[in-house]
């Protein structure tokens, strides 16, 4: 299984279209928020499973501000990561991953790229594709693969 995770393309759709037609085929698609609008494009333009949350800039919109996702025979958080204080550092998340026994959990928020493991969790944060805050500023994604054993592998990925 496939799957292209992103965040914070701010409405700014040209650059998740050329990493789709990169990546593709993919299995699903998980956005971390801050659409700014084009949750309907993006669903269509994924053309596969979507799941998507909102972020701090999504002002007027129907999604959720996190959802729980069972993949590949792994419990999934996805988040935005706003209102865990991502900012400063990934402890509150992760305990909030713990909590609801998720052993992924997904979020954005940052626009730093990250993979962090911590006992029985693993954090990713893809960056942005719009926006990149990390030294070099290259737009970035992540991919989660995972393999015939059912286990998770990620990787950061740049444009």
């Amino acid at each position: 299984m496939k799957v292209l995770v992103v965040s914070d393309t701010h409405g700014k759709d040209v650059n998740l279209e050329r990493v789709l037609k990169k990546v593709r085929p993919i299995d699903a698609l998980i956005h971390c928020g801050d659409v700014e609008g084009r949750e309907d494009y993006i669903a269509v333009l994924a053309d596969c499973p979507v799941h998507m949350v909102a972020g701090n800039n999504d002002f007027f919109t129907d999604l959720d501000r996190e959802i729980e996702v069972d993949m590949g025979g792994h419990r999934i958080l996805i988040t935005h990561g706003h209102y865990y204080g991502v900012n400063m550092d990934l402890s509150m998340l992760m305990d909030e991953a713990r909590s609801r026994k998720k052993d992924i959990v997904f979020f954005g928020h940052t626009h730093k790229p990250v993979i962090v493991r911590n006992g029985t969790v693993t954090a990713v944060n893809p960056g942005s594709l719009s926006y990149p805050r990390q030294e070099g500023r290259k737009p970035s994604y992540a991919i989660m693969e995972i393999d015939h054993r059912g286990e998770a592998h990620f990787t950061i990925n740049y444009l």
